[in-house]
């Protein structure tokens, strides 16, 4: 048996108990082991009891909606589509294993019909199954896919994908990037240097970068948020592996401590298993309402 979500702690934290200062302490812990980071937690146990006095809320039902419309205050939804009669650069960043090239590969089919002149970027370049990853997929989609040999210089493919796109007039440049952690400084720098081709080259305000986490991976893939968002800035967060074995407050934390919002999810291998972010969907689940 795997551990217990947070739904299923909630569930027993309300049998029959009185709603004092333990039962908040309780939550608290309960919202920690669910993902949600320590600050935050407390900060939502504490609103919630002030607010659960103030309003003399005593019904379990009456409580949950109110930590629910806590928690929806915390949770954003990102509304992220490309423009057809604009120049689009979306930068796909995230660590090795989060699916980060898959998910390049699924926004391109999400996005194919509404811009038919979509390209794709194989700019991780550190990794030659990468490049052979991506390019795949692009056969697969019939996607134009831009790439380079194994080890070039990553912003230059981006700069050729980018050139060949909007040779055609308006587009959708889709950049698969590399996501080495360990080698945090050399990360940082290259994708800065990509980040400053995708500025010059596409619309002002059509450039967007998005970051991908692993729903499984809970507190870790709050601080690649950190990191990435340090390093580049995040506009939005694809969540992959969201199934119903994932149901945890990673997005709580990051909308509240980061200010990022979410913009899909994603629940499956296949090219369409990507849907659109649903704030009120991901918190519904969060509590087993």
């Amino acid at each position: 048996m795997g551990k217990k979500s947070f739904a299923e702690k909630l569930k027993g934290l309300f049998s029959g108990k009185k709603y004092d200062r333990e039962f908040f302490e309780e939550l608290t812990d309960s919202l920690i082991e669910g993902d949600v980071g320590a600050r935050t937690a407390f900060e939502i146990s504490d609103i919630l009891e002030e607010r659960s006095k103030k309003k003399h809320l005593s019904k379990e039902d009456e409580i949950l909606l109110e930590l629910k419309s806590i928690l929806l205050e915390y949770v954003k939804e990102a509304e992220l589509f490309p423009d057809a009669e604009k120049n689009n650069i979306w930068m796909v960043l995230g660590v090795n294993g989060v699916g980060k090239t898959t998910s390049v590969a699924k926004l391109g089919k999400y996005f194919k019909s509404a811009v038919e002149n979509t390209v794709l970027a194989a700019a991780d370049t550190f990794r030659a199954a990468a490049i052979e990853q991506l390019s795949t997929h692009g056969s697969n989609l019939g996607i134009r896919v831009v790439s380079h040999q194994h080890g070039s210089d990553p912003a230059a493919v981006v700069f050729d994908a980018a050139s060949a796109c909007f040779s055609k007039g308006s587009g959708l440049v889709l950049t698969d990037t590399a996501g080495r952690l360990h080698n945090k400084e050399n990360l940082v720098r290259e994708l800065q240097k990509i980040d400053r081709i995708c500025t010059e080259k596409a619309d002002e305000g059509f450039f967007k970068r998005i970051l991908v986490l692993d729903a499984t991976t809970g507190q870790n893939a709050f601080r690649q948020a950190e990191v990435f968002n340090e390093a580049v800035g995040v506009d939005a967060i694809i969540l992959t592996k969201y199934d119903s074995t994932a149901k945890g407050g990673l997005l709580v934390s990051i909308g509240k401590e980061l200010s990022v919002p979410t913009a899909f999810v994603c629940d499956g291998e296949k090219y369409d298993s990507i849907k659109k972010f649903d704030s009120e969907k991901y918190v519904d689940e969060f509590l087993g309402l």
